[in-house]
Formats: C-alpha cells, sequence, structure tokens
C-alpha cells in the first residue's frame, strides 16, 4: 500500500486528505453510523473514494482509493464504496468535484413518507429547489444511480427512498454542508409535521423563486 501511495500526486493526495476528514466529520456530527454512508472527489480525471466497510477512524494515507471515470480503480489496492455506480453518475453528468452520500436519520425518515420534501424553508431554494426522493433500488445498483440522477434534474442533493440522502458541490465543504443543511430541513419538516392539529406552513413556487435569485447574491464576494 506504500507503494501506492507513492504512486499518488501530491494533488491526489491532498484530496484523499479531505475526504478522509469529511467522512470523519459526517460520524462526528451524526450523519452517519458506523461504516453507513461514503464521501468522494475528484482530483483531475480520479475520483477519490472512501473503500468498502472500513471505519472512517482506521483509514490513513497508504489506505487511498482511486478510480477513473469508469470505474476501474487506478490507485490503491481497497475496494472502493459499494455505492460508486452513484458518485460516477454525478460526476459523469455535472459539473460536480465532490459528492457525500449519507444516511442521516431525519432526511431517512422523510424519505419513507413522500416523494418530494415539501418546501418549508427558502434554504430549498440554495440546492436547486424542493427536493426529490428518488424512488428505491437495491443500494450499489445501476438502477439506483439512475433513479438518483432523475431526482437530481436541476438540483445539487435529494433524498433516497428508504436510503438515506446524496448531496454534491464545487468542493467538499460545499457538498458538506449542502448535507448539513438538507437534513436541517427534513428535521424541520418532521418536528413542525409533528404538533397536533396544525399543519406546517408552505412557501410558494413564487417565494421559492425570489429565494433563488436572492441567495444567488449571498455571501462574501471576491
Amino acid at each position: 500500500m506504500a507503494e501506492q501511495l507513492r504512486d499518488a500526486n501530491e494533488e491526489e493526495a491532498r484530496v484523499w486528505e479531505e475526504v478522509v476528514a469529511t467522512a470523519r466529520r459526517t460520524v462526528a456530527d451524526g450523519l452517519v453510523v458506523g461504516t453507513s454512508g461514503n464521501v468522494s472527489a475528484r482530483a483531475g480525471d480520479v475520483v477519490l473514494v472512501t473503500p468498502s466497510g472500513v471505519p472512517y477512524d482506521r483509514l490513513a494515507p497508504e489506505d487511498i482509493t482511486g478510480v477513473d471515470l469508469d470505474g476501474q480503480r487506478v490507485l490503491g489496492s481497497l475496494v472502493p464504496t459499494s455505492e460508486l455506480p452513484m458518485h460516477l453518475s454525478v460526476y459523469r453528468t455535472t459539473d460536480a468535484r465532490a459528492v457525500v452520500h449519507t444516511h442521516a436519520v431525519h432526511a431517512t425518515a422523510v424519505s419513507l413518507l413522500v416523494t418530494e420534501l415539501p418546501p418549508v424553508h427558502y434554504m430549498a431554494a440554495a440546492l436547486g429547489g424542493p427536493l426529490r426522493v428518488a424512488r428505491y433500488a437495491a443500494y450499489g445498483t445501476d438502477e439506483l444511480a439512475e433513479n438518483m440522477l432523475r431526482a437530481l434534474d436541476g438540483r445539487s442533493g435529494c433524498l433516497l427512498q428508504n436510503h438515506g440522502m446524496i448531496t454534491y458541490g464545487a468542493t467538499l465543504d460545499q457538498a458538506y454542508d449542502r448535507t448539513a443543511q438538507l437534513e436541517w430541513m427534513c428535521r424541520l419538516w418532521l418536528t413542525a409535521s409533528a404538533v397536533p392539529g396544525l399543519t406546517p406552513s408552505l412557501l410558494t413556487e413564487a417565494q421559492m423563486a425570489e429565494a433563488g435569485t436572492r441567495l444567488k447574491g449571498y455571501g462574501q464576494r471576491g
């Protein structure tokens, strides 16, 4: 494995460190239990991805795991995550540089109840609009990847029925922040929906569009 690490260039080694750090963060923040969920990021034409079945706190630099966009292993000796088809589908069809997939409890709970997360908060516009739920298919399959892509159309995140959620971004930080935001919105809707005798108010399509426009100018510039 040390030989495989030497084969990685400087960018790949740096991105691998970021992948492992983000994966550990999903555990620390309660978005992942055990080895569920996975994280990846692109370094050129190589996708650095967490391996299958290895606890994140045990991953070391020499455990670097990389594949090309066809899924062929080009770095490391560990088997990539079983959800590799989802990750590669995102990279092939979007401008994503990072992908985060978790089994966060509130997002997964919402995926059992509806086909789209109701528009309870304007931050949904930051992910492209109301978040859809991809139809269930067995994990690790091309069918699941195809269902996910349909749900992601025009969005940077979606829920996965009876499974979890997935988000992507230009950086690992952005992908992770979108994961955390989506989980928070799911928790918000579930909490509000649980109040007896009351129904959560929902944003209109026009209100969501206005939020999307305003969010384009949000934050620091330059």
